[in-house]
C-alpha cells in the first residue's frame, strides 16, 4: 500500500523566547519516537507477534451476517462439512447457511421463556447455553428464567422437553461444561440453585449418577472435557481440564493452578455408603507451562484443543493449552495424552508417604468391579499426584509465548504442496482479532511462526465463539453482533510479488507465475517456502523489485517528514539518505509507519531517501523519495498554505503515535 505523499511544512520561525507550536510538535514527535523505540526494545520477542495485519472483508452477502440485535451471550454449534452454523442467543436459535459461492441466509427460531413471573429482566430471559446434535434432532437447552429446560428442534419445529437440571445453568454467566458420549451425559452444572454451590463433575445420564467429592477441587473453572478410548474398553478415560484456586496461600504463589483430571468411564462408584455415589477413580495433576530461560510462568489455563494423531494412536493425541499470567501475557504449551496417562499411572500421591493400596488409586477395573474402600479413601484425601504434566520436547518449554492475551484456540493439521505437514493454530485475542500461527518441525523440535493477525468482523467486538471446519477449510466466528465465515487460505493479502508471497511462510499459499494463490485453487506446480529461514530465495528473481521513485520540491529551512508503512512487523525498517542511516525502526515498533523527521532542511539534506525493510537475509526497498530544492519565490507563495497544512498534519499524526504508545 502506498501512502499519500508527505506534506510540506513551514520554514523555521525566527528565534523567539516562546517556541512555536510547530517547534513544540517537532520536539514532542522526537520524544515519542524515542519512547516507542525504547518500548519496542524492552518488550522482548517482538517476532512472537503477527507478521502482518489483515482485515477480512469477505464477499458481499456471502461471508458475514448480522443477528439484527445485540446477543450478549451466545453458543456456537457447527458440524464439519455442513454449510450451516447454529447459534443460540437470547430466546432464539439462529441457523446461518453459508452455501459455497452463493449468498448467505439466516433463519431464526424463537424459544422464549415459559415462566410467567420473574424478579428482574435478566431472570425473565431464556439464554440458550447448549446446542448438541442428538438422534431426535438438535437439542437446545437454556436458562428459561432460572428454570433450566430443553427443547428439540426438528425441521424448524420446537418440541418442549421440559425442565432438565444439569443441562443448562440458572444464569448465562455461570461456568458450565456438558459432555455427550452416546447415551451418557456428563455435566459440571449444579442441579439446585441455592444448594450444592460447590462445583462438581457429574454423570447425569448413564449407568449410575456419580459426582466428585466436595474436597477434591477448590473453586474450579472448567475449560474442556473429553473421553479417550484406550486399548481396553474398561480402561477408557474421561479427562477434563480446569483451573482452581491455589492451595498454597504464600503471597508469592500464583492465585490459580491449572489442572487435568482423570476419571474411569466405567467407574461404578464405591462399596461404602460414603463412596457409592462418588467417582472413585478421580485424580488430578498440575499442568506446567513455564519458560525456564526467561523465568516466565503461565498459570492460568484459558482454553484447550485436542488434535488427534492421524494414525489413530490415542497416546499421540496433542493437547494444545492456552495459558496466561497476571499481566495477561500468553503462552501456548503442547502436551501429549500419552504423557498425561503415564503421569496418572505411575506417579505417587502428593503428601501421601505410605505404601499405595492395591489396586492403586485411579486404576480402572475390568468387569465393572467396585473400587475397594481403602483405595477410595486414600485417593479422596490425597487427590493430586506428585508428578507434574510438562510440555512436549526436550526443553519442556512453551511452543511460544507472547505479549498478546489469547483466549481460545483451534488447530488445523494440513498438508502443504511440498509434502510437509503443518499444524496451524488460530488464536483469538481479547481485542477481537485472530492470530494465525504455523507450527512446523519435528515433534521434539517444533518452531512457531506468527503469520498474521485477522480482523474477522465488520464491527470490532470480542470473539464469543470459534469453530474450525477442516473439510470446508473455513473458520466460523461469532461476536455479539454477527457471524463471520473466514477462509483458512487468505492468500490475496500478501503483497510484494513472489518474495512477499513466500516470505509470508503461509503453508496454504504458493506463487503461481504472477500472483499468490491458494494451494487448493491451483492444480499447477507452485512455489512454496520450503526453506523457512530464507524462503524468498526460492523465487526466480533473486532480488525484489525496487520501489518507484517519488519526487517532491521543498524550500530551504522547512520542516518535513517521510513516512514508510511497516507492512511486516518482523522487519527492521531503515531510512537511508545516500549511504547514511538516518532513522531505524525495529520489529515491534508501535507505530504503523517508520517516520523520518527533518526539522530544518539544509542544502546537504536534499537528495535521495530510501526506506529499506530487512528480515534476516531478505532486503527490499519499500520507499524511494528524492527531495529537490524549491524556487524561493514559489516557497514564499506557498508559505501560508504550508503553515496551515503542517499544523493540521502534526495534530493528526501525534495522537496516533501517543495512542500506540499508551496501548503498548
Amino acid at each position: 500500500m502506498t501512502p499519500p505523499p508527505p506534506e510540506r511544512a513551514a520554514p523555521s520561525a525566527p528565534p523567539a523566547r516562546v517556541p512555536s507550536p510547530l517547534a513544540r510538535c517537532g520536539l514532542l514527535l522526537r520524544l515519542l519516537l524515542q519512547l516507542c523505540a525504547a518500548a519496542a526494545a524492552a518488550q522482548g520477542h517482538p517476532r512472537s507477534g503477527p507478521r502482518i495485519s489483515a482485515i477480512w472483508r469477505g464477499h458481499t452477502g456471502q461471508d458475514r451476517l448480522d443477528f439484527g440485535q445485540a446477543e450478549p451471550h451466545t453458543v456456537l454449534f457447527h458440524e464439519p462439512g455442513s454449510p450451516s452454523v447454529w447459534v443460540g442467543g437470547r430466546g432464539k436459535v439462529y441457523r446461518f447457511d453459508f452455501p459455497e459461492g452463493k449468498n448467505a441466509s439466516v433463519h431464526m427460531v424463537n424459544i422464549s421463556s415459559t415462566k410467567g413471573t420473574c424478579v428482574d429482566k435478566q431472570d425473565c430471559e431464556n439464554y440458550i447455553t447448549l446446542l448438541e446434535r442428538r438422534s431426535e434432532g438438535l437439542l437446545a437447552c437454556g436458562t428459561n428464567a432460572r428454570r433450566p429446560s430443553c427443547w428439540n428442534l426438528v425441521n424448524d419445529t420446537v418440541v418442549p422437553l421440559g425442565e432438565m437440571r444439569g443441562y443448562a445453568p440458572f444464569s448465562p454467566d455461570e461456568n458450565s461444561l456438558v459432555l455427550f458420549e452416546g447415551d451418557e451425559v456428563y455435566s459440571t452444572i449444579r442441579k439446585q440453585e441455592y444448594n450444592g454451590k460447590i462445583p462438581r463433575f457429574r454423570r447425569i445420564q448413564g449407568e449410575s449418577e456419580l459426582y466428585t467429592s466436595d474436597t477434591v477441587m477448590q473453586n474450579p473453572q472448567f475449560i474442556k472435557a473429553t473421553i479417550v478410548h484406550q486399548d481396553q474398553a474398561y480402561d477408557d478415560k474421561i479427562y477434563y481440564f480446569f483451573r482452581e484456586d491455589n492451595p498454597d496461600k504464600n503471597p508469592e504463589s500464583p492465585l490459580n493452578v491449572s489442572r487435568v483430571a482423570q476419571l474411569c468411564r466405567g467407574d461404578q462408584g464405591g462399596e461404602s455408603s460414603l463412596s457409592v455415589s462418588k467417582w472413585n477413580t478421580f485424580l488430578k495433576a498440575m499442568l506446567v507451562c513455564s519458560d525456564a530461560t526467561t523465568n516466565k510462568n503461565f498459570n492460568r489455563l484459558q482454553d484447550v484443543f485436542l488434535l488427534p494423531d492421524p494414525s489413530g494412536n490415542w497416546k499421540d493425541t496433542k493437547v494444545y493449552g492456552v495459558f496466561s499470567n497476571p499481566w495477561n501475557y500468553s503462552a501456548v504449551c503442547v502436551y501429549s495424552l500419552g504423557d498425561i496417562d503415564r503421569v496418572f499411572r505411575t506417579s505417587s500421591l502428593k503428601g501421601y508417604h505410605m505404601g499405595l493400596p492395591n489396586p492403586r488409586p485411579g486404576k480402572c477395573l475390568p468387569n465393572q468391579k467396585p473400587i475397594p474402600t481403602q483405595t477410595f479413601q486414600v485417593a479422596d484425601s490425597h487427590p493430586e499426584v506428585a508428578q507434574r504434566v510438562e510440555p512436549m520436547g526436550p526443553l519442556k518449554m512453551p511452543l511460544f509465548h507472547s505479549k498478546y492475551h489469547y483466549q481460545k484456540v483451534v488447530v488445523h493439521r494440513m498438508q502443504a504442496r511440498n509434502e510437509g505437514t503443518f499444524h496451524v493454530l488460530y488464536l483469538t485475542t481479547d481485542r477481537g482479532t485472530i492470530h494465525k500461527v504455523v507450527e512446523s518441525g519435528e515433534r521434539e523440535h517444533s518452531v512457531a511462526f506468527n503469520i498474521m493477525e485477522i480482523q474477522p468482523f465488520h464491527r470490532m467486538a470480542a470473539i464469543q465463539g470459534i469453530s474450525l471446519d477442516a473439510e470446508r477449510r473455513k473458520l466460523y466466528v461469532t461476536s455479539q453482533w454477527e457471524v463471520s465465515q473466514v477462509p483458512l487460505d487468505l492468500c490475496d493479502v500478501y503483497g510484494g510479488g513472489c518474495h512477499g508471497c513466500l516470505m509470508s511462510r503461509d503453508p496454504y499459499c504458493g506463487w503461481d507465475q504472477d500472483r499468490c494463490v491458494s494451494i487448493y485453487s491451483c492444480q499447477r506446480p507452485l512455489l512454496q517456502s520450503i526453506n523457512p529461514a530464507e524462503p524468498h530465495k526460492e523465487c526466480p528473481n533473486p532480488k525484489p523489485d525496487e520501489a518507484p521513485l517519488q519526487k517532491v520540491s521543498l524550500a530551504r529551512n522547512s520542516r518535513y517528514y517521510l513516512s514508510c508503512p511497516m507492512e511486516s512487523r518482523h522487519a527492521t525498517y531503515s531510512w537511508r539518505h545516500e549511504e547514511n542511516v538516518e532513522q531505524s525502526c525495529e520489529p515491534g515498533h508501535q507505530s504503523p509507519n517508520c517516520i523520518l523527521f527533518i526539522e530544518n532542511l539544509t542544502a546537504r539534506q536534499y537528495g535521495h531517501y530510501r526506506c529499506e525493510a530487512r528480515e534476516g537475509s531478505y532486503l527490499r526497498e519499500a520507499q524511494h523519495w528524492e527531495l529537490l530544492p524549491e524556487d524561493r519565490a514559489l516557497a514564499e507563495h506557498l508559505l501560508g498554505h504550508a503553515c496551515v497544512l503542517a499544523t493540521s498534519l502534526w495534530l493528526g499524526v501525534l495522537p496516533t503515535l501517543a495512542l500506540g504508545l499508551l496501548v503498548h
